[in-house]
């Protein structure tokens, strides 16, 4: 039987998949495990009843499991993993952090609007971090591997190339060799084409935050 998750439609067009990376993160979860699944659209714009009943925070990811809707990426990763142990992707405990600061410096970089706070070099030193990581364990977070660290890094990345792209013109330092190679890998795989949104619905989706 096919899970039920609940994942963000784009920002004006409610039939398209959103931009969201913590339910993209699920949906690559369930690719890789080739778990079956089905999606419900919500339209942030104008979330259904039902959603709204059985979700009253009204976050997305949401999934069913036993007829009880489960919110958090992070809870929801955790019990795909114990429900359908194979393949397994859990990382291993001293991998589980590594590329985690990325995405909030991100977000703070986007945002900025004084290009001498400092958040421009803050997220370079995350990304020149990851990058020596790599170097060293790669092609993945763990080692020849796909693990749950790179399926929640993978969606934010994306997120991180394309509105970074638009809103600063900005890309990532091209002598930052493995993280390149590694986004085209994470980027190119068959479970991200497949559950990734278009680059202008990231667009849409950071307007309101960058632009307020």
């Amino acid at each position: 039987m096919a899970l039920e998750i609940a994942v963000k439609a784009a920002v004006g067009a409610p039939d398209v998949l959103g931009d969201c990376p913590f339910c993209q993160r699920v949906l690559l979860t369930l690719e890789e495990k080739k778990v079956p699944y089905k999606f419900h659209l919500i339209s942030f714009s104008d979330k259904p009843k039902w959603f709204t009943e059985v979700n009253p925070e009204g976050k997305v990811p949401v999934v069913k499991f036993d007829d009880k809707w489960v919110a958090d990426s992070d809870v929801i990763v955790g019990i795909i993993e114990e429900k359908y142990p194979e393949p397994s992707l859990k990382t291993p405990p001293e991998f589980a952090s590594v590329g985690s600061k990325i995405f909030g410096s991100f977000v703070t970089f986007v945002k900025s609007k004084d290009p001498s706070d400092g958040s421009e070099q803050a997220l370079v030193n995350e990304l020149k971090a990851l990058d020596e990581h790599l170097k060293a364990h790669g092609p993945y977070i763990a080692g020849e591997k796909i693990t749950a660290a790179d399926l929640s890094l993978a969606p934010k990345l994306f997120h991180l190339k394309v509105a970074l792209g638009h809103f600063k013109k900005w890309t990532v330092p091209e002598d930052l060799t493995s993280y390149h190679k590694y986004t085209e890998l994470l980027f190119s795989k068959e479970s991200f084409v497949k559950t990734k949104t278009e680059e202008k619905y990231v667009i849409a989706g950071w307007e309101s935050k960058v632009n307020p």
